[in-house]
C-alpha cells in the first residue's frame, strides 16, 4: 500500500492520541462546518473523511444526513460510536486510511473533510482526487485546514509546511469544481484541548458541476 511516509505510524499516534475519556478536538462540530448549514439537506448522503472522534459526523447525523465517516484509528472510531449513540443518531463508522477507503464514484452530495491534515503532498493528490471523484454532480465539499501561518501560532496542526493548505493549492486541486468560498483567515478557535487560541485557517466549500 502506498502510504504517505510522513506518519508512519499514524494508527498507533492517533490511537494514542483518543485513549483518553476526553475528546481530544471536542463534541461539537467544526465552527466553519457548521457555519455552512445551509448547503445541507436532510436525506441526502454525506462522507466525513477522517472524523476522528466523530464530532462532525454526529452533528451532520443530527442535520438529517445520512451520514458515513471514516478514520484511521479504531480508538477514535469506537469513541464516534459512542457520541453518535449519546446523540441518537446513526453513523455508518468505518476504520479506515485515505488510501483504504473506498471512493465510490458520484456516492455523496457532501464531503466534509475538516484538519485533515496527516497527509503529505502525495497523498493529499489522491485524497483530494477521491473526494472529487465521489461526489455526486451538484454536491458540496467543504474543507477547512491550517494555512502555513499557524506555525508562527503553533495552536494545533501538524507543524509540518507541506502539510499546511493554501488558497492557490487549492484552486489547483479543484480546478474542476465551482468554487463558492474560499478564504484565509484568523480567529480564534475553542474546539477541544488541542484546537485553542489564535489560528491561521483555510476555509473552502465547492459544489460539483451539475451533468
Amino acid at each position: 500500500m502506498n502510504r504517505d511516509n510522513s506518519f508512519k505510524h499514524a494508527e498507533q499516534t492517533w490511537d494514542g492520541r483518543f485513549s483518553g475519556q476526553d475528546f481530544l478536538f471536542g463534541t461539537e462540530p467544526n465552527a466553519f462546518l457548521a457555519q455552512h448549514r445551509s448547503f445541507l439537506v436532510a436525506g441526502k448522503a454525506a462522507l466525513a473523511v477522517a472524523d476522528g472522534e466523530g464530532r462532525n459526523s454526529v452533528w451532520l447525523a443530527k442535520q438529517g444526513l445520512h451520514v458515513d465517516a471514516f478514520d484511521i484509528s479504531s480508538v477514535g472510531v469506537a469513541k464516534a460510536a459512542r457520541l453518535a449513540r449519546e446523540h441518537d443518531v446513526t453513523v455508518d463508522l468505518r476504520v479506515a486510511d485515505c488510501d483504504d477507503w473506498n471512493w465510490r464514484p458520484v456516492a455523496y452530495d457532501v464531503v466534509a473533510a475538516i484538519f485533515v491534515q496527516f497527509a503529505g503532498p502525495a497523498m493529499r493528490r489522491r485524497m483530494f482526487a477521491g473526494m472529487i471523484d465521489t461526489l455526486k454532480p451538484g454536491g458540496y465539499l467543504i474543507i477547512q485546514g491550517y494555512t502555513p501561518k499557524q506555525l508562527d501560532f503553533k495552536t494545533g496542526g501538524p507543524g509540518l509546511l507541506d502539510h499546511l493548505y493554501t488558497t492557490s493549492m487549492m484552486c489547483d486541486a479543484f480546478a474542476s469544481l465551482d468554487i463558492i468560498e474560499l478564504r484565509e483567515y484568523e480567529t480564534e478557535l475553542a474546539e477541544g484541548a488541542q484546537h485553542v487560541g489564535r489560528s491561521a485557517l483555510l476555509g473552502m466549500v465547492a459544489r460539483k458541476p451539475a451533468r
